[in-house]
């Protein structure tokens, strides 16, 4: 192969994870916005959750029995709780707020607000010892000037409306009542909205310790679902236990939302648990969630195209905030991956170093041990064996 070649080839594998992570946020940002529009018209965001990972077991589990069946680990007790907490703390109590939250509020809120996912996996990776962190280095700096920007930005978004853009696809609303008339809690839904993410940054960080004894990301993956799936269901008939109707699919809108319910639980919750799970093992958990203010951004342009949300100048500011803090978080991490190869190659290089100077000796040993000076005629020969 060419060396043009190799170099795309390197190239192309350097921007997988960038890749990965972009068309992820791609997928979130277009389940926000059907599943606003699903619950606007009256689907129930507990039985929304426990459909998204249903269809999500569907699809993915043949693909572990399929591919990991060899290279599965053995499932051991501690393996076994931690995969019960990842079911219960992401696909039931974090979807749950989230959906709860978006409900009382619109999909571009709840997209601003869930920026504070990265400052809380930073804060608990460092506390788990997965992020590196030196308070005198530039790259810690910027990672943690990266992270308080981004929380800036998104207070920005939430508290600082300023004028309204009166953009031609968007309508006059009231700012307390929903297009489809379904009352709207802003502070309810920030507080829902909040706990959720704290809950999203356990899962994220829980996965990342769960990988490093049980590496096999899509036998996890279906694990995760199928415990999701059943603790949740389990959540949704205690708190929907007299209203059976909310589990029945008719032929309307929610039929088209169950649909792509389909669709977005394989890829969100199915592929996605499985693209985060390699991400985090190539860049690390801070890495894939200092991604999530782009789903911010999408949901606010997708929001006011297809929902009719209002833009303010606030929310625009506090985007380009939130941008701007997220590549702070993003040149703080390539630094480290730079120091952490070069630290790599001086260990490497220290045994070789070692090790030459130590055949040097060696040879130098054996010569000498090979010749013989005769003081009587000043000449030097060679020893006879």
């Amino acid at each position: 192969m060419s060396r043009n070649g190799e170099r795309v080839i390197r190239v192309l594998s350097r921007l997988k994870p960038y890749l990965a992570v972009v068309l992820l946020q791609f997928g979130f940002a277009g389940m926000a916005i059907v599943a606003k529009f699903s619950l606007n018209r009256g689907m129930n965001q507990h039985v929304f959750v426990v459909y998204r990972h249903a269809f999500a077991i569907a699809v993915v589990a043949p693909f572990a029995i399929l591919f990991e069946r060899k290279t599965r680990p053995k499932m051991t007790r501690s393996v076994f709780l931690k995969i019960l907490l990842l079911g219960l703390l992401e696909p039931v109590i974090d979807q749950n707020l989230f959906y709860t939250g978006m409900k009382y509020t619109t999909a571009s809120f709840t997209a601003a607000m869930s920026n504070m996912l990265p400052a809380f996996t930073f804060l608990m990776a460092w506390f788990f010892r997965l992020e590196r962190l030196s308070i005198r280095s530039k790259h810690s700096q910027a990672k943690i000037l990266g992270t308080l920007v981004t929380i800036g930005g998104a207070m920005i978004m939430t508290l600082g409306k300023g004028p309204v853009l009166d953009l031609p696809w968007t309508k006059s609303t009231s700012a307390h009542v929903d297009l489809d008339g379904v009352a709207q809690k802003p502070i309810e839904g920030a507080l829902m909205i909040t706990a959720g993410c704290f809950c999203w940054a356990s899962f994220i960080i829980l996965q990342a310790i769960t990988l490093k004894s049980y590496p096999a990301e899509l036998t996890l993956t279906t694990l995760i679902c199928m415990t999701g799936t059943f603790q949740g269901a389990v959540f949704a008939f205690a708190m929907e236990r007299s209203n059976f109707a909310a589990w029945s699919i008719q032929f309307d809108v929610r039929l088209l939302a169950v649909v792509y319910i389909a669709m977005q639980g394989i890829i969100c919750s199915g592929v996605g648990y499985y693209i985060q799970g390699v991400v985090m093992q190539i860049k690390g958990p801070v890495f894939l969630t200092a991604f999530n203010p782009l789903h911010m951004v999408l949901v606010a342009i997708l929001g006011s195209f297809i929902l009719h949300e209002i833009l303010c100048l606030g929310r625009v500011i506090g985007a380009l905030v939130i941008v701007l803090g997220l590549y702070l978080v993003l040149w703080g991490k390539s630094k480290d991956q730079v120091a952490a190869g070069s630290s790599e190659k001086q260990e490497t290089s220290k045994p070789q170093i070692a090790n030459t100077s130590l055949a040097d000796e060696s040879a130098e040993t054996a010569a000498s041990s090979y010749v013989v000076v005769d003081v009587t005629k000043t000449k030097v020969r060679p020893a006879e064996v």
